[in-house]
């Protein structure tokens, strides 16, 4: 199930990182912490934007991407969205997963976060 959502606007100088507020805004109305979630599929718009976002978040690097992400996967543009969350849910299954965290960047200085409850 979609436990939350949020969407977070940052100056577009720093667009790499909307991710981090978008992901505290929704842990924050699902009612968790970074320490609650046992998978993370976060987009790597490329290796230095997630390298800020896994290190402000605070989160297990061994929890995120774990099937090694959009750099390993791909960056399908128009798509990567649907990618994240894709890989987030067969991998919460695989895995027996409760809490899953999806969260991008988007150009223009926009990032979105999705927490799943299984």
């Amino acid at each position: 199930r979609i436990a939350s959502y949020a969407t977070a606007g940052l100056d577009p100088a720093i667009m790499g990182t909307g991710p981090i507020p978008a992901s505290r805004k929704a842990l924050e109305k699902a009612g968790w912490s970074v320490g609650d979630l046992d998978l993370v599929e976060a987009n790597e718009a490329f290796a230095a934007q997630a390298c800020a976002v896994n290190k402000d978040m605070g989160w297990d690097p061994a929890i995120v991407n774990v099937n090694g992400g959009a750099i390993a996967i791909g960056h399908p543009i128009g798509a990567s969205g649907c990618r994240i969350l894709n890989t987030l849910l067969f991998e919460m299954k695989r895995r027996d997963a409760k809490k899953g965290l999806a969260t991008l960047c988007i150009g223009g200085g926009m990032g979105v976060a999705l927490c799943l409850e299984r």
